[in-house]
This record gives structure tokens, C-alpha cells and sequence, in this order.
């Protein structure tokens, strides 16, 4: 889970500071506020990480199949000034602890912890092509970090702690640039005898990377039919394309979603979590995925609406439900402990449906480890969240309380031609003590100016 985040210079931020994200971050905001551009930076990342093309520094994206398109650096760089610099520093946590072990005593290590930190520095040079002037991991403590000289070559160090990187005899001393935006080169392990560890870091960050999954606000229309070939999906797809896929690679595979807590738990199967958030939700009665003729691998999702009432295709129901299947398929099919990404996932949905949404939400949260990052304009989602943490809610079969420990809630505006962050300051009750002016519009206004012309009105017929 991420849990950290200082940026700079990207698109339409000149710098956020210290962003905490929890296990529910939300962003909220006007349009053009800066919001979506933080969701595409970490995609930014996480593309690149999947990028087979290890000379490109960062994977800007195209507009065919990337998660995201990015343009170029002097598109991304704040204020399109090429001469400036984008840099990050981003801290998360490991699924299972790092040692950094001493080299003259295997046994004993250096430095352990299930904390790591990354930082990064690009830089366009004048023939424009982008490098990384700095990549450095932040781990117990210390820094390890492959820097940029002033004469174009690269230096190994190793800041703020005992550890010293031990050379290699009769090994050239001078390295090569970074690999990506964040490895360290072949040479620096083959020329030192003590930065093997090194490849634990760079592999943590991939596999953090490869655990976010995205969803986008612009998803798919439902079908009468579909096809699967057996193919076993990674996520639903940016538009939820790969909802349905996903239904039956867990249904082939015999997943189950616990219920609870301990070895006697209870548990679903992923259809079944999606047909009982679907009844709770109010949108339908009954959900089943089912093949149209046994071996032609085409399938109909059938549905209920009443419980009186008889099955009907996906697409002869409400857009909502099409709309909301791929979102509540994305939180239970995510591994656990994956960071989801959602973009406006209330589109389409009911003010009391948007107001559901954040109990799946925490739902998730608390069975299933994930970490969701939701950008939303939705004041009955937030609302929702509010009321849950003044309840110190506790989801059934959970031992713990969802608090305001577990929500970091952003507002973003632009403040001077600048995106601006602030957090939304919850007291203990769920009650916002910053709440931003028109923060969803003024309803007052719209109130009075509303009674202002009925009255106009009125004085106008009684003349």
C-alpha cells in the first residue's frame, strides 16, 4: 500500500507535499482541478514497469493501448518549461521485510524493514532526450542512490548510515545510466561487491507496481452476448471490458471471497459477492452469468430485477448496473492487498447508490486488504464515508472499526494557475473542519435565487 507521495512539477502541480494516502483516498474537486493528473502519475510508473524497453526512461503512453497518454516531458513538465525538472519521492509498504545484509558477516543485517521509499529526478538535456538524473531508495533509515555528476557520469552512494559500498577489484569505476526510471545498471552489481541487494528494491517496486490496478470513468456498454476463450484477464481493463472475463476466470479457478474472520469463516464465490452487493445496492434482485450452449464459450448475463419478476439480459436493464459491475468486480478480483484506482465510479448511479458505493468500499477495505484511490464528484459518497467514521463502523465479520485513520481526503483547486492540495480535516465524528467554500456548488445560492424568481413570477401574474 502506497502510503506517501511528494511530487513536483508534473502537469499542473508545481509541488505536493507529503500526500497521505490510506487505506480509502478519495480526491475530490472541480473539473481541470489537478485531481486525475495524481491518478496518472502512479499509472505513468506502473506502465513503464511493464514496459519491455528498458532504454526508455518513462513510458509516456500512447493513445492505442496504454494505460495512460502522457505526450511528451515538455507536455508534462509544470508550465511546459523543458528546463525544469519532474521529481518524486513516493514511500509504501513491503509485503514481506527486506534485509540488507552485511558483508563480512552473512548472518547479520545491516538494515531490515517493511518500508521502502523511492526517488526519482527526470530531466530533458538539450538534445531533448529525457534521463534520470537521480534514482534513490530510502530504506531503514538510509539512503542508496545513483546520481548524475556534472560531467555526465554516474556515481553510486550510500547516505545517512553506516553502510558504505565496497569496490570490486580491478572493476572499472565508471557506470552507466540508470535502467528505466529506477534500476541500477548490470555494472553496478558486477563492480561492486556489496549492492546485490539492490535488485530487491528495484524487483519491490515492480511488484508493487504490477499490484495497481485502474479503472477508468469511461467504461464499456453492456452486451447480449460474450466471449471467453478461458483466458484469465489481469483486472477488468481501463474501460471494465474485461468484467465478464473476469466472473469466469474466478469461476474456473474455484476462487472464494471470505466473509469473516479465522478458520471458520464464511465465504462467496466472486459471482455471488457481485450479486449480493447488486441486491444491496437496490439495482436488482438476482445476477448469473451463464453459457448460451454448452462449448460454444459465448455467455449472457442474466438478471432479476424482483424477485417476481423474469430474467432479462444485461442490456435491458438500467445503464447503472452495467456501469457499477465492472467496479465491484474490479474490488474482489484485485489480489489482496492490490491499490485500485477508480475514476467517478458513482457515474450513472443513483444519489442513495453513490452513497452505497462507500460501503463496498470499506467493505473491501477490511475483507480483502485493498488500498482504493477514488477520484469522484460524488457529495453522497463523501457523505457516506463521513457518517461511517462518526459510527466507527464495523463491517460484519470484521473485528476492526473503519476511523478517520483509515480515510485521507483530499480537496484539489487552482490557486493562481496552479493545482492546489488540501486535506480534508475530519474530527473524530466524520465532521470537516476546512470544508472548502462551494466545495459542491452553493445550495443556498440555488435556493435563493430560485425563491427570488418565483417571486417575480408571482408579483408578475397578480399584475
Amino acid at each position: 500500500m502506497i502510503r506517501e507521495l511528494t511530487l513536483r512539477n508534473f502537469k499542473s502541480w508545481s509541488k505536493i507535499q507529503s500526500m497521505r494516502f490510506a487505506p480509502l483516498t478519495g480526491l475530490f474537486g472541480a473539473n481541470s482541478s489537478g485531481k486525475t493528473s495524481i491518478l496518472q502519475f502512479l499509472l505513468m510508473l506502473k506502465q513503464t514497469a511493464q514496459s519491455s524497453d528498458r532504454s526508455q526512461v518513462v513510458d509516456f503512453g500512447d493513445d492505442r493501448k496504454s494505460l495512460v497518454s502522457l505526450g511528451s516531458f515538455s507536455d508534462l513538465v509544470h508550465g511546459r518549461d523543458a528546463t525544469s525538472e519532474i521529481a518524486w519521492t513516493m514511500h509504501w509498504d513491503l509485503p514481506e521485510e527486506i534485509q540488507v545484509a552485511d558483508p563480512v558477516d552473512a548472518d547479520n543485517a545491516l538494515v531490515s524493514g517493511r518500508e521502502l521509499g523511492f526517488r526519482s529526478l527526470l530531466k530533458q538535456n538539450g538534445k531533448g532526450k529525457v534521463y534520470a538524473k537521480e534514482v534513490t531508495y530510502l530504506f531503514g533509515g538510509q539512503s542508496f542512490k545513483l546520481e548524475a555528476m556534472p560531467d555526465g557520469k554516474y556515481e553510486l552512494l550510500a547516505e545517512g548510515g553506516s553502510f558504505r559500498f565496497r569496490k570490486a577489484p580491478g572493476r572499472p569505476r565508471e557506470i552507466s545510466s540508470p535502467v528505466k526510471c529506477y534500476g541500477f545498471p548490470d555494472q553496478v552489481r558486477a563492480s561492486y561487491q556489496n549492492a546485490g541487494f539492490l535488485s530487491d528494491f528495484e524487483l519491490a517496486l515492480e511488484v508493487f507496481l504490477e499490484n495497481v490496478y485502474y479503472l477508468g470513468p469511461l467504461r464499456e456498454d453492456p452486451q447480449r452476448d460474450y466471449r471467453w476463450a478461458g483466458g484469465q484477464p489481469d483486472g477488468v481493463g481501463r474501460r471494465g471490458e474485461f468484467a465478464i472475463d473476469a466472473l469466469l476466470a474466478s469461476r474456473q479457478r474455484g476462487d472464494r471471497v471470505a466473509r469473516g474472520m479465522g478458520p471458520g469463516q464464511s465465504s462467496l464465490t466472486l459471482e455471488e459477492t457481485v450479486a449480493v452487493w447488486l441486491q444491496k445496492l437496490g439495482l436488482i434482485h438476482s445476477f448469473q452469468v451463464e453459457e448460451i450452449l454448452a462449448g460454444t464459450g459465448i455467455y449472457r448475463v442474466m438478471v432479476q430485477r424482483t424477485s417476481d419478476s423474469s430474467p432479462v439480459y444485461l442490456t435491458d436493464v438500467g445503464f447503472g448496473v452495467s456501469q457499477i459491475l465492472p467496479v465491484l468486480v474490479l474490488l474482489y478480483y484485485a489480489p489482496k492487498g492490490a491499490t485500485i484506482i477508480l475514476e467517478q465510479p458513482e457515474i450513472h448511479l443513483h444519489p442513495s447508490v453513490q452513497a452505497e458505493l462507500a460501503d463496498v468500499f470499506i467493505d473491501a477495505i477490511k475483507h480483502r486488504g485493498v488500498q482504493i484511490i477514488v477520484e469522484s464528484h460524488s457529495e453522497h459518497l463523501l457523505l457516506r464515508i463521513q457518517r461511517r467514521i462518526a459510527e466507527e463502523y464495523r463491517v460484519p465479520g470484521q473485528g476492526s472499526c473503519f476511523n478517520g485513520e483509515d480515510a485521507a481526503l483530499y480537496f484539489c483547486e487552482i490557486v493562481s494557475g496552479k493545482s492546489h492540495l488540501s486535506p480534508l480535516d475530519m474530527d473524530e465524528f466524520g465532521a470537516i473542519r476546512n470544508w472548502p467554500p462551494d466545495f459542491f456548488g452553493n445550495q443556498f445560492v440555488e435556493v435563493a435565487e430560485r425563491t427570488r424568481a418565483a417571486m417575480r413570477r408571482r408579483r408578475l401574474v397578480s399584475s
